[in-house]
């Protein structure tokens, strides 16, 4: 709001208070006009009275008005000092001169640019997809006054009540088995209840099944992946009774997956070749025939011998082929949701003691 200065407040008040002194003078003589034509002494003498007061109210406001324009600023400059009115004083205006600057060459600098520019998106609300909508078997509407709590996330484990062991928003490989626990309230048995476990926009798993622990109390879901499946990146799990999103939280994981080192069978070694060289039998030279004497019978001619036939080659074994690694399937355990134990109520029992015999006095 501007503030007004003692010259303005007094136009101001002066302005006012002639208006209104207008206005009053002109009823005020409509009145004292209308008066002469009303029947009644009564009536019109009130009605009268009424004009010529509003006719007076008008002069003292006239009077005001006047007394105001002419007495009111020197009056209010005697309590409050006037403050100096600034005046603008014209300054002389210098004629720039040309004057040679020798100018220097900045030095080129080196712009960082960003590796990886992040462009915001729209993130859509979380729905129930089609092929986990056509498992459902529940049969109740969620109700109104169903809550859960912020999940929270822990591969440690959970205690006794299912909350959740050291929770944390941040993982590193490896990580084994993931817990999101929550706890809630207003929940009926029979509401089908479902968990979605999504790694980037990427459903990984899921849980559905009808509700079936209490109306209060502590929850979890549970995801226990191949370590192979623990890629780095932002992973969310959204909790959803009927087709109505709940709740939604995310957690991070950084590093590499463990990689597997197959063990390699040892390769049998090759039975070493025979040698090729065959061992020959010599064969011996001619053999003289003697002259034949009288009465003597002729030697008989020693055959040559056979040539020994090459030994057989034995083929070298076959080479054991290395086994390919099979990974085994995910299989997505439904949780077991804990109930607490039912307290046996005891009776206890209530033996009646007897009185003692008086033992009569002799």
């Amino acid at each position: 709001m501007p503030n007004l200065d003692i010259h303005t407040g007094v136009q101001a008040a002066v302005l006012i208070s002639a208006l209104i002194a207008v206005i009053s003078l002109i009823s005020g003589i409509r009145l004292v006009l209308q008066s002469r034509k009303l029947q009644y002494f009564r009536m019109r003498q009130e009605q009268m009275v009424t004009g010529y007061r509003r006719v007076f109210i008008a002069i003292v406001l006239g009077l005001l008005a006047w007394g105001m324009s002419t007495y009111a600023e020197p009056v209010a400059y005697t309590f409050i000092e006037p403050s100096p009115t600034p005046t603008i004083t014209p300054s002389i205006t210098l004629t720039p001169t040309i004057t040679l600057t020798p100018t220097i060459t900045p030095s080129p600098t080196v712009t960082n640019t960003p590796a990886e520019s992040y462009t915001p998106t729209l993130t859509p609300t979380p729905h129930i997809p089609l092929a986990i909508a056509g498992k459902f078997t529940g049969t109740l509407t969620p109700p109104a006054e169903a809550v859960f709590s912020i999940v929270e996330f822990t591969n440690i484990g959970l205690d006794g009540l299912n909350r959740p062991i050291d929770p944390t928003d941040t993982f590193t490989n490896p990580v084994g088995s993931m817990y999101a626990a929550f706890s809630y309230n207003g929940l009926l048995d029979g509401v089908q209840w479902t968990a979605l476990w999504y790694r980037q926009d990427e459903l990984v798993s899921f849980e559905t099944k009808p509700w079936d622990g209490g109306t209060g109390g502590y929850g979890f879901t549970e995801w226990h992946p191949n370590p192979l499946e623990w890629l780095p990146g932002e992973y969310q799990v959204q909790l959803f009774l009927g087709y109505d999103w709940y709740q939604v939280n995310f957690f991070t994981v950084s590093g590499n997956p463990p990689t597997l080192t197959p063990t390699l069978s040892p390769t049998p070694s090759a039975s070493p070749a025979p040698s090729e060289t065959p061992t020959l039998t010599p064969t011996p030279g001619p053999t003289t025939t003697p002259t034949r004497a009288p009465g003597t019978r002729q030697p008989t001619r020693t055959p040559k011998p056979t040539r020994t036939s090459k030994p057989t080659w034995t083929p070298r074994p076959t080479s054991t082929p290395v086994p390919t690694w099979t990974h085994a399937p995910t299989v997505t355990p439904s949780p077991t949701i804990t109930r607490h134990p039912t307290a046996t109520p005891v009776t206890p029992t209530i033996t009646n003691t007897r009185w003692p015999t008086k033992t009569p006095t002799p």
